[in-house]
């Protein structure tokens, strides 16, 4: 399947999706697809095969392969950003996480990177469960510790 194909197709994806949100009132579950998709189309990072572990785009640095895992959120407005980001599993390999935060109609507002020294150090301090168990950070906690790589003007 081509890119344009792909584009298009997600498109169409994000449309069902939001009349799925809009007659349930739940996401349909494509947040982390859109994500992808929108790094790579705003950032012009290489998307990875499905299901590779650790990461899932990479980006040429200084003539060397960075690995970048993804996380996906939807949230109202980037003022009222709450939740928490999935798993990152710290025991794979990769070089930074992005967290793109997306509107209702899966659009970008912001992308956020971090990187990995600094996502492994907050997920080890102790005494949040949700960090040390679930290797979950909250939007905030993640943005705290990340650079502003893209925002929707």
């Amino acid at each position: 399947m081509s890119r344009p194909e792909i584009m298009e197709l997600l498109g169409q994806a994000k449309i069902l999706a939001q009349r799925y949100r809009a007659l349930t009132k739940k996401p349909l579950g494509i947040t982390g697809e859109v994500a992808e998709f929108e790094v790579a189309r705003l950032l012009g990072l290489d998307l990875t095969e499905a299901r590779h572990a650790g990461y899932d785009a990479t980006e040429v640095r200084e003539g060397a392969t960075w690995r970048v895992q993804i996380k996906g959120r939807c949230v109202s407005s980037l003022r009222e950003a709450k939740g928490r980001l999935g798993a990152i599993y710290i025991t794979k390999e990769f070089d930074s996480v992005m967290l793109v935060l997306l509107d209702f109609e899966f659009e970008a507002l912001a992308i956020y990177e971090s990187p990995r020294a600094s996502v492994v150090e907050r997920l080890n301090r102790p005494g949040s469960k949700a960090r040390n168990e679930r290797f979950s950070l909250g939007i905030a906690q993640f943005k705290s510790i990340a650079t502003l790589r893209c925002l929707r003007p």
